[in-house]
Order: C-alpha cells, then sequence, then structure tokens
C-alpha cells in the first residue's frame, strides 16, 4: 500500500500543466452534462483539444483520434442540444431507438476492429487491445451524448472504469484521477437523466 501511495504522489508531482488544464475542463465538461447544460461543449472543447498533444505523447494514438472526433461530436451535439427538428429549440433527452441500437452495435464491432489493425499493424502502441476497447466505446459514448440519449451514461461509465487503470499504467496519474471523478459523475448523470425523462414522460 505504502508503495502504491509513494508511486502515485512521485506521478503527480511529474504531472504536466497541460495535464492539469486539461483534467480540469474534462471534469468540468462532465459536471455540466450531468446539470444537461449546455456549457458540456465548450468546456469539453478545451479538454479534448489538449489532449490530443498528451495522448500523441503518451502513443496512445487511438485515444488521440478518439479527442479529435470528440471535438467534432462537440461542435454537432452544441448545435443538435439548441436545435430541434432544425429549429431553435432545445432538445429533450430521449432513449436510443432500435435502430440506433442495432448502429451501437455494429458501430462497437466495426471501431473494435478498424483500430485494432491499425494501432497493433501501423503504431508502436503497447496496448492495441485495451486501447481500441476504450476508444469504441468512447465514440458511441459521445455520439449518443450528442444525440442527448440517455445511454449515454452507460457507455461513459463502462469506459471509465476501463480507463481508469489503463491511464495509471501510462503514468498519467492525474488523469487515471480524473476518471475516477468521471465515474462517479456519469453515475449520477444516470440516475439524472433518467429522472428527468421519465418526469418529461409524465408530464406529456
Amino acid at each position: 500500500m505504502t508503495d502504491i501511495l509513494h508511486i502515485f504522489l512521485q506521478n503527480l508531482q511529474n504531472s504536466s500543466l497541460i495535464e492539469s488544464i486539461a483534467v480540469l475542463f474534462g471534469i468540468l465538461s462532465v459536471w455540466f452534462a450531468r446539470k444537461e447544460n449546455i456549457l458540456v461543449f465548450p468546456t469539453g472543447i478545451v479538454s479534448v483539444l489538449l489532449y490530443i498533444f498528451i495522448c500523441i505523447d503518451v502513443k496512445l494514438y487511438a485515444d488521440m483520434g478518439i479527442n479529435a472526433f470528440y471535438f467534432l461530436m462537440s461542435v454537432y451535439g452544441w448545435y443538435n442540444w439548441t436545435h430541434k427538428n432544425g429549429e431553435n429549440e432545445e432538445r429533450e433527452i430521449s432513449r436510443t431507438t432500435k435502430k440506433e441500437k442495432l448502429i451501437i452495435v455494429a458501430a462497437l464491432i466495426s471501431f473494435f476492429i478498424a483500430l485494432f489493425y491499425i494501432l497493433s499493424q501501423h503504431t508502436d502502441s503497447n496496448v492495441p487491445i485495451i486501447d481500441s476497447i476504450t476508444t469504441s466505446i468512447f465514440l458511441v459514448a459521445m455520439w449518443l451524448m450528442a444525440r442527448k440519449k440517455v445511454e449515454n451514461w452507460t457507455f461513459w461509465i463502462i469506459g471509465d472504469i476501463i480507463s481508469i487503470p489503463l491511464y495509471t499504467y501510462k503514468g498519467l496519474v492525474l488523469t487515471s484521477f480524473q476518471f475516477i471523478i468521471f465515474l462517479i459523475l456519469a453515475i449520477m448523470g444516470l440516475i439524472e437523466w433518467r429522472r428527468r425523462i421519465n418526469s418529461n414522460s409524465e408530464n406529456v
């Protein structure tokens, strides 16, 4: 236990300023998402842009790609949350349809196969399987978040659980700690969004 604490404190001291800022804005983004606040997107954009550079440095190439995807989805989500059916109207939380569930399954399988091939054959990644799994999960989670689907939180929870030990292994202790906070907020977000969607259904 003492050795683990020592490693944690040593990695904490070695954490960069850019990682600290990225973590701060990442936590703010998830906090705003839980509150269904549009600020989820501008704060998230700051965080993901910083993480693109961080992931290149530690050779988490799939995660670098996912942060680029997050940027695009954040722009899309920013628009989508504030425009319903092309109108300047706030979109309500909803559940995934049967068609969307089929898209999710197909996307998870396709993303994993493509990412694993790229990482294992064309990069020097030493964690291609785990990196591909977490990236596939988070790609789907971000798409669902941008579409304001309550199920996005389930995918964030699964991805966060896997990412905590991954980033600790990579020496990014602040980021690992961030994922612990993400996990807690994602669980709270799932509870909150379920409560809101049930409340909206009762008011219809």
